[in-house]
């Protein structure tokens, strides 16, 4: 089943995050160009495949926004990497299984 997470109405930028079980795989952000706002989560299946899928997007010509690792501020098990597609698409791919 489809879940909503919402930032506080007082937020800002303000972000709506869907997904499943407590994990949101699509964020929309409040921007002034629409496709600015717009944050895709891929779940990869291996911190392998996300350091795959950031070096495929480099080599793509996509915008690094944040480079393979551990993110500790949502859980020492959440390992992701973010590139700006260029259309502004903010790409995430993620791995939360723990090693």
């Amino acid at each position: 089943m489809m879940s909503i997470e919402a930032d506080p109405p007082q937020s800002k930028p303000r972000r709506l995050g869907f997904g499943s079980a407590g994990k949101p795989f699509l964020w929309l952000h409040d921007a002034s160009v629409p496709s600015h706002g717009a944050h895709i989560a891929l779940i990869a299946q291996s911190r392998e495949a996300v350091d795959a899928f950031h070096a495929a997007a480099m080599a793509a010509g996509g915008k690094d926004n944040g480079a393979p690792g551990i993110r500790p501020h949502y859980h020492t098990g959440y390992y992701a990497a973010y590139v700006l597609a260029p259309d502004g698409v903010n790409l995430e791919a993620v791995c939360q299984i723990v090693a």
